[in-house]
């Protein structure tokens, strides 16, 4: 009895994102998280939530922002926008992005300063794929 009972919340916390998949269309639309979006066509924006507490408990932050990216893909998508951008920080389960159409090679690398002597060759980022 007790075991079932401790089991009850933890089968309520991870049934919170299932059912949020990224749309077949949405592997198209890429996430501009620095780049500049200014020679791009802005579609309009869009505003995603989730749910960001069952309860008196917090959901982990990582996967409400996962989630709010992935539903944010998915409205771009039907928008046939090839781009999102965040437009502000997730607040209380909810964010605003941009949705636009860059085209290929259509976005601008931001411009980070460097310090002297420092050289990007040869370094790669890669995002981590979560499951």
């Amino acid at each position: 009895m007790r075991k079932t009972l401790l089991l009850v919340p933890v089968v309520l916390l991870s049934a919170c994102s299932w059912g949020i998949t990224l749309d077949p269309a949405a592997k198209n639309v890429r996430t501009a998280w620095n780049d500049n979006v200014s020679s791009c066509r802005e579609l309009g924006k869009v505003t995603v939530s989730v749910m960001d507490r069952v309860g008196p408990v917090d959901r982990n932050n990582i996967t409400v922002r996962d989630e709010l990216e992935v539903l944010a893909r998915n409205q771009a998508a039907e928008m046939h926008a090839d781009t999102i951008k965040p437009l502000a920080e997730p607040s209380n389960g909810s964010q605003p992005w941009g949705a636009y159409q860059c085209g290929v090679g259509g976005l601008k690398p931001a411009q980070h300063a460097r310090p002297a002597g420092a050289s990007s060759a040869g370094v790669q980022t890669f995002p981590i794929k979560g499951g």
